[in-house]
């Protein structure tokens, strides 16, 4: 008998025709300041580079709609090298490395400086000075566009990649469709740069829709690994229904529970919220010169209390919760050598889809260390990329080229109408966003949990797909958004399977079986697979600052 929930599936493959087909010696894949800076590069030391960006770039992602610092080193002050240092190292549980930490920070000063010689408006004290490190969000990203644009590079807007391309097992370019228009798009390249973000697992964040882990998937079906993902339970204070997760605003308030009780900020207020139901805010401590500072530096937040609360938070009690900021705000990501190298030839990655654990450890990577590793890893990416297109990629636009894309592209058993992708997508986010089960996690939950997205995997790599039904834009969307299913189902599984492998409670992995720090424990959980998910351990380099010292 017929099966009725099989429709034709147009395929792809590298026999099919592209609306726009690309050759560069350099493709970046997303644009926040990562990618940004990986394009620019590039494109200085005088590679053709093409950035494609799921969204706008200058207006998508996590760092665009929010005011954000970016740590730095002062080359002529060891005070200040010291002193940035050393605030990192003793909250980093083990794994930071200072000689990392002093490069990447050294690079988030020469790439502001670079910022101001050309032209870009950095906030300034009362005496008139530059206030480096105060980047002004999309104002930033959209000035880092500007740029791109100078140096010539071609840049996809509204352009998820959707696979990798392989040549002779070296990256070798990408394919995808544009979200608006519906057409096809191909970049064959020399070399590639993964700067998609992570992924929140879209809780609601600002600036977190497009972060759905879609470079977890492009490098692991490459051939990459992926470390630290148990570090990932990271979660921001926001009012109530928004999605204004800024810790800072919070570093001079009243917290209190369900029952009127005043609780700490942090483990505090987030087991408040899990036992009592309720958590309630007023920003009361903070004085006059306070309230203009920090109104000034989180205006998303303040201009929220006004236009949609119609409260004086200073004054008026609020009610807040906890919102999932994942590998966006935390450390584990695409394990990543000196020069962003991945374990895959000619495919290198740089910021938040990547393993922060060298330069904050096993803690979130917050905002200051954040947008600093962005920027440096940007750079180093673009660079190695440049250098590896001109060894190896003289001949990008005539190579035998793979398409390797899975789930969510080739279902094994054929493509399947009646696969719901937004049941694939509600299923992930019963398991990652809950507070009460994501951020102090259980053994008997996890693997519980494992099991169901097991099932999910398996149904998505069965038969999820595009919609052939649909044609132009419409299909272009059902294709992205299929395929940002099966990323997420793909990273929830790898980041429950590292968390099962550590039976610690170490930085942002919290278990309730195992609520103390191990020390045979201490090693980095590497993990990648597909069908089926793997974990090993990996020695921490002897370079890493001891936790042992810092307690």
């Amino acid at each position: 008998m017929a099966n009725n929930n099989v429709v034709d599936f147009p395929g792809h493959s590298a026999a099919e025709s592209f609306d726009i087909d690309l050759v560069a010696d350099v493709l970046v894949i997303g644009g926040g300041p990562a990618g940004a800076w990986a394009g620019l590069a590039a494109a200085r030391a005088g590679a053709r580079v093409v950035v494609a960006e799921k969204g706008y770039l200058g207006t998508s992602g996590a760092q665009a709609p929010a005011g954000t610092g970016a740590y730095y080193i002062k080359p002529d002050d060891p005070q200040h090298r010291q002193g940035i240092i050393d605030s990192r190292l003793p909250i980093a549980f083990g794994f930071a490395e200072t000689a990392w930490i002093e490069k990447v920070y050294d690079q988030s000063f020469i790439n502001q400086d670079l910022m101001s010689r050309w032209g870009y408006a950095f906030p300034r004290t009362q005496d008139g000075r530059e206030r480096w490190g105060g980047l002004r969000a999309a104002d930033a990203v959209l000035f880092l566009r500007r740029q791109l644009e100078k140096n010539g590079v071609i840049i996809l807007d509204h352009s998820p990649a959707l696979e990798l391309l392989l040549a002779d097992g070296a990256a070798a370019g990408a394919a995808g469709w544009n979200r608006r228009n519906g057409k096809r798009w191909q970049v064959r390249a020399g070399a590639v740069v993964l700067a998609t973000g992570g992924t929140a697992f879209r809780s609601g964040m600002a600036g977190g829709n497009n972060n759905t882990g879609d470079g977890y998937l492009l490098a692991v079906e490459a051939g990459a690994q992926l470390s630290g993902m148990e570090f990932s339970g990271q979660y921001g204070i926001v009012p109530k229904g928004s999605a204004c997760s800024k810790t800072a605003v919070y570093n001079s308030a009243t917290l209190t529970d369900a029952h009127g009780q005043e609780v700490g900020r942090g483990k505090g207020s987030t087991i408040a919220e899990i036992q009592t139901g309720h958590l309630y805010c007023k920003l009361d401590k903070y004085d006059d010169v306070g309230r203009a500072r920090i109104q000034a530096s989180q205006p998303m937040t303040f201009q929220y209390f006004k236009r949609y609360l119609h409260i004086d938070p200073f004054t008026e009690q609020y009610e807040i919760e906890h919102i999932l900021e994942g590998t966006i705000r935390a450390s584990g990501g695409i394990e990543v050598s000196d020069g962003a190298t991945t374990a895959v030839p000619g495919l290198f990655a740089a910021g938040d889809t990547t393993s922060r654990e060298k330069l904050v450890g096993a803690n979130q990577s917050g905002a200051g260390p954040s947008t600093a590793w962005a920027l440096a890893s940007g750079s180093w990416a673009g660079h190695s990329a440049t250098l590896f297109a001109r060894k190896h990629g003289g001949h990008a636009a005539v190579r035998k080229l793979n398409y390797i894309g899975t789930a969510g592209l080739r279902p094994v058993d054929g493509p399947r109408v009646d696969v719901d992708v937004d049941a694939l997508i509600a299923g992930v986010q019963e398991e990652t966003l809950p507070v009460a089960k994501f951020y102090r996690r259980d053994g008997k939950v996890m693997v519980a949990a494992l099991e169901k997205l097991n099932d999910l995997w398996r149904e998505a790599r069965s038969g999820l797909c595009g919609d052939a039904r649909l044609r132009g834009a419409d299909y272009a969307r059902s294709v992205v958004r299929a395929r940002e299913a099966a990323a997420m189902i793909a990273a929830a599984r790898w980041i429950f399977a590292s968390a099962l492998e550590r039976k610690e409670s170490r930085g942002l992995q919290r278990r309730a079986d195992y609520p103390v720090i191990d020390e045979r424990q201490y090693s980095h959980v590497i993990t990648g697979g597909l069908d089926r998910v793997w974990v090993k351990r990996k020695p921490v380099s002897s370079n890493a600052y001891s936790y042992a010292r810092a307690s």
